[in-house]
């Protein structure tokens, strides 16, 4: 019965210690495998590099759409932009012109 005691004495002496270092494996492990971790970085750099590249196509054609607009402004309208907008619009062409869809 005295070897039971000594037994118990150790295992609710090293209970506490065992449960502390076994939440701090936890966190440790979720810091380096988690999806915030440190494995987690490599993705994200590749996550950032592919919208990055989304985000300069859509600024290019942002800035194609700042210049179209540009040139619609009703006070100083390019003649040209308004002829190609108008007969797109209402699907119009002259007897000698020769249409070539860009679609």
């Amino acid at each position: 019965m005295g070897r039971n005691k000594n037994i118990t004495a150790i295992v609710r002496r090293a209970g506490a210690p065992a449960l502390a270092l076994g939440v701090i494996a936890f966190f440790a492990a979720y810091a380096l495998i988690g999806a915030n971790g440190v494995f987690a970085y490599g993705d994200y750099k590749r996550q950032l590099a592919k919208r990055e590249k989304v985000l300069r196509l859509l600024e290019k054609r942002r800035g194609i759409l700042q210049n179209r607009v540009a040139l619609l402004d009703p006070r100083h309208a390019n003649p040209d932009m308004v002829d190609e907008q108008v007969r797109r619009q209402l699907n119009l062409a002259h007897p000698d012109e020769v249409i070539v869809p860009l679609r």
